[in-house]
C-alpha cells in the first residue's frame, strides 16, 4: 500500500468561503491511497477514476450525463476561480459521482453560484490538496483503476483500499437508464418551420439542444428505449443518437434502432456513445481504451479534408477501425492525432456521419460546429423531397 500524504494547511488547499469538512482519503484498488481535505457533500461514493484536462469547464463536466458512476480528477490546479452560471449547465443536475483537485478556489461570494454548492445540493463529495497530476500520471501507468472518496473523518486506508476493489466494475453497470428520460419532449422554443430533428437521450447534454436550435432545427428528445418505428416517424426530418455513459456493448436495443436507422436512409448523426452505437450497427467492433480521452484539448484529423479540429472529449470506448466490414457503406472520416484512434465514421451514399468527440464544446473548443451545420442542412433537403 503506497500512502501519499494530504498537503499542509486546509485553508490553503479549500478558500474559507467555501469551507472544508475535515480530512478524507481518496483511495484506489492497486493499494495507492491519498489523504486529503473533503469539500463537497459530507459522504463518500466510488466508482472508475477518469482524468480531465480542462482548465475551465468544471461546472458542465460536473452536469454532463456521460460522467455518470465516474470520480472526475481535474488535473487543473485550481478549480472554482470561475463562477456557476446555472444556464451552463448541461442537464439538471451533477452526474459524477465524486470531484478530486488540487485547490478548491471560490471565484465569487454568492452561494449558489459556487462549485462546491453544485456538489452540495445533490450529495455530491469532493475531495482537495491531491496532487492530481501525479495521480494522472499514475493512472497513465496502471489503466483505468476504481477508486472511493471517503466521508470527511474516515481515515482507515486498509478499509478504505477494500471499499475500492469492491466498488461494481464499469463494464457491468447500466448508466444510460440511469440518466435518460422515461418521455418524449418537445423543446420549446419560438415558432418556426424548420426541419424536426428528434435526439434519441442516452444522456444529452443541453448544448447539443441549442446548437440545433441555434441552426432553425426544431426538437424533438426521446427517451432511450423509443422503439425504432417512433424514432423514424414519418413527422421526423433526422435523427441524433446522443452521447452518453457507459459500454455501448450493453445495447443491443439502440444497436438495432441505429441498423434500423441506417436502413432508412435518413439524415443520421451519432455522437459520442451515438457513435460507437452506429459503429457497433455498421458491424465494427468497439473496444475500452487503456484510459479514456477526457478533456478540451485533442487534436482531430479529417480525412476528407485533411483539417485538424482540436475537440472536446469525454470517452472510454472506441470503435475500432479495422474491424468495420468493407460491405458496410461506412468508413472512417477523422482520427485522432494523439493515438491513432477512430473519432469519426461516414457513410459512403447516405446523409449519415458519427463523431467520437462533442462537436457542441461544452466545456471545450468550437472547432467542430460544421456538424451541426450539415445535419440540419440534410434535414431540411430530407423534408423539402417528402
Amino acid at each position: 500500500m503506497v500512502i501519499v500524504p494530504p498537503r499542509p494547511r486546509a485553508s490553503s488547499l479549500v478558500d474559507p468561503r467555501i469551507g472544508d469538512l475535515g480530512p478524507a482519503l481518496l483511495a484506489l484498488e492497486d493499494g495507492t491511497v491519498f489523504g486529503g481535505i473533503a469539500f463537497g457533500a459530507p459522504g463518500s461514493a466510488g466508482g472508475d477514476l477518469v482524468v480531465n484536462t480542462s482548465q475551465t469547464g468544471y461546472q458542465e463536466v460536473c452536469t454532463d450525463p456521460s460522467y455518470a458512476g465516474q470520480i472526475v480528477v481535474m488535473t487543473y490546479p485550481l478549480i472554482g476561480n470561475h463562477g456557476r452560471l446555472v444556464a451552463d449547465d448541461q442537464s439538471t443536475r451533477p452526474w459524477l459521482r465524486a470531484l478530486v483537485v488540487g485547490h478548491a478556489t471560490a471565484a465569487v461570494l454568492e452561494d449558489a453560484r459556487q462549485l462546491a454548492s453544485l456538489l452540495r445540493q445533490d450529495a455530491i463529495p469532493a475531495i482537495a490538496g491531491i496532487d492530481t497530476r501525479s495521480l494522472a500520471r499514475h493512472l497513465r501507468t496502471t489503466g483505468c483503476l476504481r477508486g472511493i472518496v471517503t466521508g470527511p473523518g474516515e481515515m482507515d486506508e486498509a478499509a478504505a483500499v477494500a471499499r475500492a476493489r469492491a466498488v461494481a466494475r464499469w463494464e457491468d453497470q447500466d448508466f444510460v437508464a440511469q440518466v435518460s428520460p422515461a418521455a418524449i419532449r418537445d423543446v420549446e422554443g419560438p415558432s418556426d418551420d424548420g426541419p424536426l430533428i428528434g435526439i434519441v437521450d442516452f444522456g444529452l447534454k443541453e448544448n447539443i439542444v441549442r446548437s440545433l436550435r441555434r441552426r432553425g432545427a426544431r426538437v424533438r428528445i426521446l427517451p432511450h428505449t423509443v422503439s425504432p418505428d417512433e424514432a423514424l416517424g414519418p413527422e421526423l426530418d433526422g435523427l441524433v443518437l446522443s452521447p452518453g455513459p457507459g459500454d455501448p456493448a450493453r445495447l443491443d436495443e439502440p444497436v438495432e434502432l441505429a441498423r434500423r436507422a441506417i436502413e432508412d436512409g435518413r439524415p443520421l448523426l451519432g455522437i459520442c456513445l451515438g457513435h460507437q452505437i452506429v459503429g457497433r450497427a455498421a458491424g465494427a467492433e468497439t473496444r475500452r481504451l487503456r484510459f479514456g480521452h477526457h478533456g478540451a484539448n485533442h487534436p482531430v484529423r479529417d480525412v476528407d479534408t485533411d483539417r485538424v479540429h482540436v475537440t472536446a472529449q469525454n470517452h472510454e470506448v472506441q470503435v475500432v477501425g479495422d474491424t468495420l466490414p468493407p460491405g458496410s457503406g461506412f468508413r472512417v472520416s477523422q482520427v485522432n492525432l494523439n493515438d491513432g484512434s477512430v473519432e469519426g465514421l461516414r457513410h459512403v451514399e447516405l446523409p449519415i456521419e458519427t463523431v467520437q468527440y462533442h462537436p457542441e464544446g461544452a466545456p471545450g473548443p468550437l472547432d467542430a460546429l460544421a456538424v451541426f451545420d450539415r445535419l440540419v442542412a440534410a434535414a431540411g433537403e430530407w423534408r423539402r423531397g417528402r
